[in-house]
């Protein structure tokens, strides 16, 4: 059994959903793929869809859902810092019954953009406003400028996201120095 069907045939609160999911995407000339720990649907190598499981909800993901022109008024950010990504929140198989005729049409568009090239445009950040802390460290220590100054920009944006998503200033030094061997050998937040 892969690892896809493996995610599928367990049982779990959205299975259902997950599987009424599963069948309308298999309409589509995707890809299933399983990446991330999660079922997710490619077209010619670029992911479209990823499907997504939360305590309240469930998704189908798209990976460039800010590009969908989303007439039914259903996609939503992920999250505040989310510049490309788009998902719809579904709670039930009913509801993924209901929005049938919407999610096909946003799937078609989604590998519409896909064979057309699409990109989405984002927003250069070209200063950052990093934290109180990650400042001062910058301003101290040249090495550690210099390596966090090389790193990509969505690495530094993603550092200084997990630096801010602390309320204490302890906490966000404490974050800084544990990421401190990570930035200067310029690996990201997430890479391994």
């Amino acid at each position: 059994m892969s690892k896809t069907d493996a995610f599928f045939a367990k049982p779990g609160r959205w299975q259902e959903a997950f599987l009424a999911l599963r069948k309308i995407l298999q309409e589509f000339p995707l890809t299933e793929e399983f990446k991330w720990g999660k079922p997710c649907y490619a077209w010619q190598g670029s992911n479209v869809v990823i499907l997504q499981g939360f305590k309240e909800f469930c998704s189908p993901m798209f990976f460039k859902g800010a590009l969908l022109k989303d007439p039914a008024q259903i996609l939503e950010a992920p999250g505040e810092n989310s510049r490309s990504a788009k998902r719809v929140r579904i709670t039930s198989a009913q509801q993924v019954q209901d929005l049938a005729a919407d999610l096909r049409r946003y799937i078609a568009e989604a590998i519409d953009i896909e064979k057309a090239g699409l990109k989405v445009e984002l927003k250069e950040n070209t200063a950052l406003d990093y934290v109180e802390e990650l400042q001062a460290k910058l301003e101290s220590d040249r090495s550690f400028c210099a390596a966090f100054e090389a790193l990509t920009p969505g690495r530094r944006r993603a550092y200084n996201l997990h630096f801010a998503g602390a309320k204490q200033a302890a906490t966000r030094v404490s974050r800084i120095e544990k990421c401190v061997p990570r930035i200067l050998e310029g690996l990201g937040l997430n890479d391994r």
